[in-house]
């Protein structure tokens, strides 16, 4: 039987092969006498002896937790890093790509899937799969992934919430979805009463670049140049900071990024168009603390930011993902959650390695036998 990981990320394109003669049952159906290949991908790990579930080098008390993962190749480079797959085989947690070439039904076994494919061939696949094995974990069903890459959608269940406390209150910019001729779209928004400068959206998130790109438009005669279907959002005067709070699990972590600048309101007679963003927040670098007014760079409370994951993994039905969170300008405790993403850059975030690995162990307790390193 043969075992190729694909190292690529240290040692250029060579693959190396090791043959292990017992039977593994990892990547494939059951792994018989006939050679069975097993792809390990995004393994930068050089040099390092890759213990394989089942394979007969560990004790045969270690149990493994065998994750199966099906995600774009941007995903793979920015979510395996070597220390994310070193920290993992130290706790006995095993990535494995699922081929697209064979029925998932004769993949596995696994404890956990992990993925953040958009298209419905995958969907279909992942769910008749879910119905077949309850007893595997799906990080995250489909049907509740769907619910957040619609910006209508996903921000409901965050104005539903009404988040109030003594920690803060946490709502949602006063928003429009348009989806009519561009030329109607100055009368939708004086309908709803909404003020400029206007933060526009596409309505869908569909896996690109595009589906995070935004632009701000400052008056009627702009509304008339967008491209709908859109989400339009006041915009809220923020002190340029938006804070990116990660989701994994019961585990919450808040970075802080630079943002879209104040707009002084009185001046807008003077400014007029449209000017377009890219993924702000996304490309930004960190928001220095030092150069920020103490009342902008203070983080929201933990305690509210806690309430608020919990309540949203509840309503959302999702365990792995991000909210992006302003405060408004000039108050202490009055938020607005302005997006949210599945599966985000988790690579960004501080400790992910540790934060991910414990999390993935507490999915299948059952499973996992600490390994002496790591108690």
């Amino acid at each position: 039987m043969k075992v190729i990981g694909d190292l690529t990320g240290v040692r250029g394109a060579e693959m190396e092969e090791v043959v292990v003669e017992e039977t593994i049952v990892v990547g494939s159906a059951v792994a018989g006498a006939e050679e069975t290949t097993v792809v390990f991908a995004g393994s930068d790990v050089a040099d390092e002896n890759w213990v394989i579930p089942g394979s007969g080098v560990a004790a045969e008390s270690e149990r493994r937790v065998v994750v199966g993962f099906a995600l774009t190749k941007k995903k793979v480079n920015s979510f395996m890093q070597p220390k994310l797959l070193s920290l993992a085989r130290k706790k006995g947690i095993f990535f494995v790509e699922i081929d697209f070439n064979r029925p998932l039904s004769e993949q596995g076994p696994f404890d956990v899937i992990l993925h953040k494919l958009t298209d419905e061939e995958w969907r279909h696949s992942l769910e008749g799969f879910q119905e077949e094995h309850p007893e595997v974990t799906v990080l995250d069903p489909p049907y509740a992934i769907q619910n957040v890459y619609n910006r209508k959608s996903m921000l409901e269940e965050v104005a539903a919430l009404n988040l109030s406390n003594s920690y803060g209150k946490v709502g949602v910019p006063k928003q429009l979805v348009v989806t009519c001729d561009p030329s109607s779209i100055a009368m939708e928004v004086e309908k709803a009463g909404l003020a400029f400068p206007i933060v526009a959206k596409p309505l869908v998130i569909d896996g690109t670049a595009k589906g995070h790109e935004l632009s701000l438009a400052f008056d009627q005669a702009s509304l008339s140049l967008l491209d709908p279907p859109l989400v339009l959002q006041e915009f809220v005067n923020h002190g340029g900071v938006v804070f990116k709070v990660y989701i994994v699990g019961d585990a919450v972590k808040a970075v802080r990024r630079k943002s879209l600048p104040n707009v002084d309101r009185r001046n807008l007679g003077n400014t007029e168009g449209i000017i377009p963003f890219p993924r702000v927040s996304c490309a930004a670098a960190p928001a220095d603390e030092a150069n920020l007014e103490p009342g902008v760079a203070e983080f929201p409370p933990t305690a509210l930011l806690e309430s608020l994951a919990k309540e949203l993994c509840c309503r959302l039905g999702l365990r792995l993902f991000n909210i992006d969170i302003i405060r408004k300008y000039g108050t202490r405790d009055q938020f607005y959650v302005i997006d949210i993403n599945y599966f985000p850059g988790f690579g960004k975030m501080p400790e992910y390695e540790h934060i991910f690995t414990d999390f993935l162990l507490k999915l299948v307790p059952n499973k996992y036998m600490k390994h002496p390193a790591c108690a």
